[in-house]
């Protein structure tokens, strides 16, 4: 089915696959993906370019027209959005359809097949059907990112060119390698957020004092812990993340003392994860290789008692300082749309025959033009990790950048893809 947004025309693609690409007779699973061409524009003189979402576990965007990256992008591709399996409108995995699987084995089980190696195994048959065998472009962002350097190593024969945002991974790192620098950086944009807001250090630990001392229950259900609270620091990683986590604490505390009802929405929606459970799930497993991650955030944690919000607060002086782009596994034990899954989620994280995502000599050798925006701040893939992994790449050149935070791909209006493009095409 085709249907026209203001200046693009879009194509909706439904395919299935095997679930488990290593039994391609066994269950099949639907994979939807949006294409999307420049109005006006014969689609067959453009080449494609398929974007890889961040994640685990989000679907593509939704596009409106041209806007955000698309409108560089339709200049010169013909872009298909892939709504990543188990997401958005693939055949979606939530708590719900898992339940049918009945033991908490098989649901860990069926997970495994959702990681970045099945997604590139979707994408090439996608297409092979879609470009009569023709290679595309594959812009990964984030997660999308690490989902592009596995596509690098085990399908490159179906890659015209790579282009990375915000999503070069390190090749052996583990799960607990790349927290022990989150939080490092998490503590410092904690320290910028408060030079900028000195005020938000009494309002955050108001917060924290309340919910020590209160129950509270988010809508949906499930409570609001202090820790929960400190989840929400994800936002200092974006580019309007610190002023938008003022406003949230300016209006925190209501006229009686108690929680804002507006707070406590917003909340909801940042600590809870019905729409995206693969995200809670598998996150660490997106760093897994052959080892178990055993809840590699929580355990990380406690080498950083600064993180310790309860300690903070009976200091009276030291401010409460938010988390980022961490799982915890209480965080499934208090949300009712992961509870279900808590048993599957410890199987999980006690794996420890994880297949390799990346082929250090693939990639040691590889002739696919690649370019990556290395955002030197970023606050979720460190600069530390994503530098030598550009280096083992043969023939990727990176842009290491302080102009622009984790979302520049989405905030810059095109510039940060067309900086990517030129340097594939040696224009910069």
């Amino acid at each position: 089915m085709s249907y026209r947004q203001p200046g693009t025309v879009l194509t909706d693609h439904t395919l299935l696959v095997p679930l488990d690409h290593g039994n391609p007779d066994g269950e099949q699973i639907e994979v939807f993906a949006r294409e999307v061409v420049a109005a006006g524009k014969d689609p067959g003189t453009r080449p494609w370019l398929v974007f890889l979402q961040g994640g685990p576990g989000f679907p593509a965007m939704r596009p409106v027209g041209r806007q955000h990256w698309l409108d560089r992008a339709l200049d010169d591709y013909r872009v298909l959005l892939l709504d990543q399996r188990g997401t958005g409108r693939s055949s979606r995995v939530t708590a719900r359809s898992l339940a049918a699987l009945r033991t908490a084995e098989r649901q860990a089980d069926y997970l495994t097949h959702f990681r970045a190696d099945s997604i590139v195994l979707d994408a090439e048959l996608i297409r092979r059907e879609l470009t009569g065998g023709e290679p595309w472009s594959v812009l990964g962002q984030s997660f999308g990112g690490f989902c592009a350097v596995t596509y690098l190593s085990f399908a490159p024969h179906g890659m015209r060119e790579a282009l990375i945002t915000g999503g070069v991974p390190g090749l052996d790192a583990r799960a607990e390698d790349v927290y022990r620098i989150t939080y490092r950086i998490c503590a410092a944009r904690n320290a910028d957020h408060y030079e900028r807001y000195p005020d938000d250090v009494g309002a955050a630990r108001r917060v924290a004092e309340y919910l020590a001392s209160h129950e509270v229950t988010l809508a949906g259900g499930g409570p609001l812990t202090v820790e929960g609270f400190q989840a929400i620091g994800g936002m200092l990683g974006s580019s309007s993340g610190s002023d938008e986590l003022h406003y949230l604490l300016e209006d925190a505390i209501d006229t009686d003392g108690g929680l804002s009802d507006a707070f406590l929405w917003d909340m909801a929606g940042r600590t809870r994860f019905g729409g995206a459970p693969l995200y809670a799930v598998l996150h660490e497993a997106c760093y897994a290789q052959g080892e178990a991650t055993r809840w590699a955030a929580q355990r990380v944690r406690s080498e950083f008692p600064q993180f310790d919000a309860v300690a903070a607060v009976e200091s009276g002086d030291d401010p409460v300082l938010f988390t980022g782009e961490m799982i915890y596994p209480w965080m499934v034990d208090l949300d009712p749309a992961l509870r279900p899954l808590r048993e599957a989620a410890e199987i999980l994280a006690n794996r420890d025959d994880w297949p390799p995502l990346y082929d250090p000599a693939r990639l040691a050798a590889s002739e696919v033009p690649a370019a990556a925006a290395v955002y030197y701040r970023d606050m979720y893939v460190p600069v530390e990790l994503s530098m030598p992994t550009a280096a083992a790449i043969r023939g990727l050149k990176p842009w290491v950048t302080s102009e622009y935070e984790h979302d520049g791909l989405r905030v810059s209006g095109g510039r940060v893809l067309d900086r990517l493009i030129a340097m594939n095409r040696g224009e910069v």
